[in-house]
């Protein structure tokens, strides 16, 4: 037997370990080492929680709240480089959220004479709140650019397969004949459909700014002769809308973001799934570009991709969920709630950046086998038209006689092996029909090079 490991060790390899990189990933490939990883990080956190400070600073000085002395000496301490995430962290349990360290982290840098304007003013939650929208804004701003490349892509591949016709399947069944064009055009109107609701959040991202509890008092005691320009001013030094009303426990903003990034991983999601599926070994209708492999089958080209994107879309809704919750906040300023956020949040936000980014190199790599999906319309020995069938034979058999023929010879197709066109062409009262074109599944797509035509003129 090996003797238990001696307390002081085990906490001083934690101790290195958490030293060497807080933000390693190892357990989440879908986002590691994405645009929105660094963004997200705890340095990310850090640097906007200090360019919130500094904009607060400055905010007042555009205002003749302070001397812009004390602003430039606010923003020429606020460098990253000389706080201690770690120690930040640790200190953050005295008092519930890692603004009160860093206050008094940037109040002792900055010095005398212009500490004491440092978070003047300010509650704790006004500059985690701030800094949260901008860590979001600047995710968002390097997520968009994936999901134009993902609708970008699969654009191309609905053009280019406008008329390749494959199965459509219902319930897991053949149904009738589609287009992959149309699946492809479906698959961007999602993707079109997160970026507008990516878009709109993002542009709505607020400040805040309330003090202690959302009245503005303590700016009126310090002269501020209209304390409500003040959250215009800080809103527009860092770079957000301005709030009509503080939102401590008004949860609008985290509301929306949330529904937004768990609705655009659930699109990119609905995506992989359909990957997963058709990409299947006995399907095979597409593959990944580029397959992952296994540990144990060398044969294996697994879709990793759709795979990390699907885990994903799973995660995403509960995450949202909890953000949601938040919205019951109580009193003007509540205990639990906004701190209930920080860390889904944060996950949404990379687990969405990491499926935009694994959405792109999927749709612009995908492999599509068209000869592959032709021979699957035959599968059903014909019956996958019987749908058009039915409506051809109505007017001349009459509704009720062409279903019971078409079942009928539905049997029949699969004890015989024949196909459903060869024994319509044996029936005597149809012989004088061309019956072509209604049994070919490739003639039988409706209007699907139409609509996908149509898909595609949104922008």
């Amino acid at each position: 037997m090996t003797s238990p490991a001696d307390p002081a060790e085990a906490r001083a390899d934690a101790d290195a370990d958490a030293d060497a990189d807080a933000d390693t990933s190892l357990l989440a490939p879908g986002w590691a080492g994405s645009p929105v990883a660094s963004a997200t990080g705890d340095r990310a956190y850090l640097r906007a929680l200090l360019d919130a400070e500094v904009a607060l600073t400055r905010a007042q000085a555009a205002l003749g709240l302070a001397p812009a002395a004390a602003a430039d000496a606010v923003a020429g301490a606020a460098d990253p480089a000389g706080f201690d995430v770690r120690s930040l962290a640790e200190r953050a349990r005295g008092g519930g959220n890692p603004v009160i360290p860093l206050v008094a982290d940037l109040t002792k840098a900055v010095g005398e004479p212009y500490g004491p304007y440092v978070h003047r003013g300010a509650t704790s939650q006004d500059i985690m709140d701030s800094a949260t929208m901008l860590v979001a804004a600047r995710a968002l701003d390097l997520l968009l650019p994936d999901l134009t490349r993902t609708e970008r892509a699969l654009a191309g591949l609905a053009a280019e397969h406008r008329d390749t016709a494959m199965p459509g399947r219902t319930l897991t069944q053949h149904a009738v004949p589609t287009t992959f064009g149309l699946k492809a055009a479906g698959w961007r109107s999602l993707v079109l459909d997160a970026r507008d609701r990516i878009i709109t959040v993002r542009d709505a991202l607020p400040a805040q700014l309330g003090g202690a509890a959302g009245t503005l008092a303590a700016y009126e005691a310090y002269g501020a002769p209209d304390p409500t320009a003040l959250p215009t001013a800080y809103a527009r030094e860092l770079g957000l809308r301005a709030p009509v009303l503080p939102w401590h426990t008004l949860r609008t903003p985290v509301a929306d973001l949330a529904g937004a990034l768990a609705f655009a991983a659930g699109a990119l999601g609905k995506i992989a799934a359909d990957v997963l599926t058709l990409s299947r070994t006995e399907i095979g209708e597409v593959a990944e570009g580029t397959g992952g492999g296994s540990s144990a089958m060398p044969h294996k080209a697994n879709p990793v991709r759709s795979t990390l994107i699907a885990a994903a879309a799973r995660r995403a809704p509960q995450l949202a969920a909890t953000l949601y919750g938040s919205l019951v906040a109580e009193d003007e300023r509540p205990a639990g709630a906004w701190h209930a956020e920080w860390e889904p949040l944060r996950d949404l936000l990379r687990l969405t950046g990491g499926a935009a980014r694994d959405a792109a190199e999927l749709a612009g790599g995908l492999r599509v086998r068209p000869d592959v999906m032709r021979a699957h319309l035959g599968l059903t020995h014909g019956l996958i038209v019987s749908e058009r069938l039915s409506a051809e034979l109505a007017p001349v058999l009459g509704r009720a006689r062409a279903r019971a023929l078409l079942t009928a010879l539905a049997a029949r197709t699969y004890a015989e092996d024949r196909s459903l066109g060869e024994l319509l062409a044996e029936v005597p009262e149809l012989r004088h029909l061309d019956l072509a074109a209604p049994t070919d599944p490739v003639r039988c797509t409706g209007s699907a090079g139409a609509l996908t035509d149509r898909a595609l003129e949104r922008r």
